[in-house]
């Protein structure tokens, strides 16, 4: 009961930790930028960085968030525990990372249309019980910032106590935006010379 209560403290502090960043977010977009929304989504910050420090999306857009994606089971006969399982934290960032791809791809998106990633890693025991980042930036590098998808994301990496099942290292939650609205054809009427009938 305790370590529950602890775990939705944590959660909470999260949540509102992310809710200050994006209330922060705006006032530094509208202090920097005279207020207006941009025209387009706008990844800022360096170019070598493999993320983006801040992105800005466009007023009027439609959001998609997922909850937190979990790795999948790599070898069901493997036991519990084992690494062997679920695989190494890059393997699991991997597994996860194609879940929320194929998540997009089921609601017209594509891993180009993310524009933000908070990842969640738990240390590896049979890494000295150390948090294994290196593993989960190598996975990132496969889908991000890659000349088939040179987007690059905001991103926030957290090591954590543990997640729900004690076998996960990584748990992924991203935010995408659909892409503006595309203006309509004109139809044939609007299109014909005044006074011809289509």
């Amino acid at each position: 009961m305790l370590r529950d209560t602890a775990i939705l403290m944590q959660a909470f502090k999260v949540f509102r930790t992310s809710l200050l960043i994006g209330t922060l977010s705006t006032a530094l977009y509208h202090h920097c930028f005279g207020g207006d929304s941009p025209a387009d989504i706008t990844f800022a910050g360096p170019a070598n960085l493999p993320i983006s420090a801040a992105v800005a999306v466009p007023a009027g857009r439609a959001w998609f968030l997922t909850s937190g994606t979990v790795p999948p089971v790599m070898d069901d006969s493997a036991p519990a525990g084992s690494t062997a399982r679920f695989g190494d934290t890059k393997t699991q960032g991997i597994g996860a990372l194609r879940q929320i791809q194929s998540r997009l791809k089921d609601a017209g998106l594509t891993l180009k249309d993310v524009v933000y990633l908070r990842v969640y890693v738990a240390a590896d025991k049979s890494k000295e019980g150390k948090f294994d980042y290196q593993g989960w930036f190598d996975a990132y590098a496969q889908f991000f910032g890659t000349p088939e998808n040179p987007v690059k994301p905001a991103r926030s990496t957290l090591g954590v106590a543990g997640l729900v099942n004690p076998d996960w290292l990584i748990e992924i939650e991203a935010v995408a935006v659909y892409p503006a609205p595309r203006a309509a054809a004109p139809s044939e009427s609007e299109t014909s010379p005044p006074g011809v009938q289509p």
